[in-house]
């Protein structure tokens, strides 16, 4: 199956898959490889969020374990140091009931998100939007 004329792929690079991850995929395949890169891709924008707002001092008020205040966390990959791995347990137990939760009620949920937005999902407009945000990043990137 050819996916040349999958929404998101325009000049110059037209459609990229530069590892052969789709060379022999049906549409199920590139469906999910969509969502998995949408997904990581909002995951890495938190992620760049929470690294920012650490960054630039701001913690929350309290304790992030027992005798752990939130202000001697230290930034980026260095925070693994200073909470007790019981901590690191329940940060990745909680990961993965978000995971399963949202597993569970991800139509319900995507479904409310486009209502509340007021977008629709023709295909025609969301080519376009996709096309022209595109150019428009681009041209600035390119221009500067």
């Amino acid at each position: 199956m050819s996916f040349e004329n999958a929404l998101g792929a325009q000049p110059p690079l037209g459609f990229w898959d530069p590892l052969g991850l789709l060379k022999d995929a049906d549409q199920a395949r590139f469906d999910r490889l969509r969502y998995v890169e949408t997904k990581h891709g909002r995951i890495s924008m938190l992620a760049i969020l929470g690294h920012l707002v650490t960054s630039a001092g701001i913690r929350l008020p309290g304790e992030i374990a027992y005798g752990v205040p939130f202000t001697s966390v230290k930034n980026g990959l260095a925070a693994f140091e200073t909470i007790p791995g019981a901590g690191i347990a329940q940060i990745i137990a909680f990961i993965g009931l978000i995971e399963i939760g949202f597993g569970a009620r991800q139509e319900e949920i995507e479904a409310a998100q486009l209502k509340a937005s007021g977008w629709t999902l023709r295909p025609s407009r969301r080519s376009w939007l996709l096309s022209s945000t595109t150019a428009v990043l681009r041209r600035w990137v390119f221009s500067h």
